[in-house]
């Protein structure tokens, strides 16, 4: 063998093992890549998830929220009508319903803390509290005949004001990132 067959053997192995090392370099950066993107769509879809479990808490809140209101002005309609014992036992049946509606409220505002963020929690805690002095009022008027109307529907306009702070505070949320 010649010097040039020598010198050819050398330059086609050199050229070999720098192809070899070229596309092991660019598989590995195919490959880091490759990982990047999965861990960003990967984030992606669980913030995304994360946004409509939010969501979805959220607006289980509100509407039993109406669903709870809908019973208030049942009841106030009820304490306005004269003192009967009819009036009475259809007011006993309505406080049963409004603790069955109360516990559905309390489930709805405990996913909310579960599904966070703290902000929406608290706003949801503020406002299942705010259903309290309703029941105050009913209970305390149905255990001792007095009439409670007035207590009664003075809750009303802190239990708006809570469910309005609350749609404010879960829009903010929900805008978030």
């Amino acid at each position: 063998m010649g010097d040039s067959t020598v010198w050819t053997l050398a330059i086609a192995a050199l050229t070999g093992g720098t192809a070899v090392l070229a596309s092991w370099v660019t598989s590995r950066g195919s490959t880091q890549a490759a990982k990047i993107q999965a861990e960003t769509a990967a984030r992606s879809q669980r913030a995304e998830r994360l946004r409509e479990s939010r969501r979805a808490a959220y607006l289980d809140l509100i509407e039993q929220t109406h669903c709870i209101g809908e019973l208030y002005w049942e009841i106030s309609a009820e304490l306005r009508e004269s003192a009967s014992d009819t009036r009475t036992a259809r007011l006993d049946g309505l406080l049963d319903r409004e603790v069955a509606e109360y516990a559905k409220i309390r489930r709805c505002a405990r996913v909310v803390e579960l599904e966070g963020p703290p902000s929406a929690a608290a706003s949801a805690l503020a406002l299942q509290k705010a259903t309290g002095p309703f029941y105050e009022a009913l209970r305390a008027g149905l255990a001792d005949g007095t009439d409670c109307q007035e207590q009664f529907n003075a809750a009303y306009s802190t239990f708006w004001k809570r469910l309005e702070q609350f749609v404010d505070t879960a829009r903010d949320a929900h805008q978030m990132k």
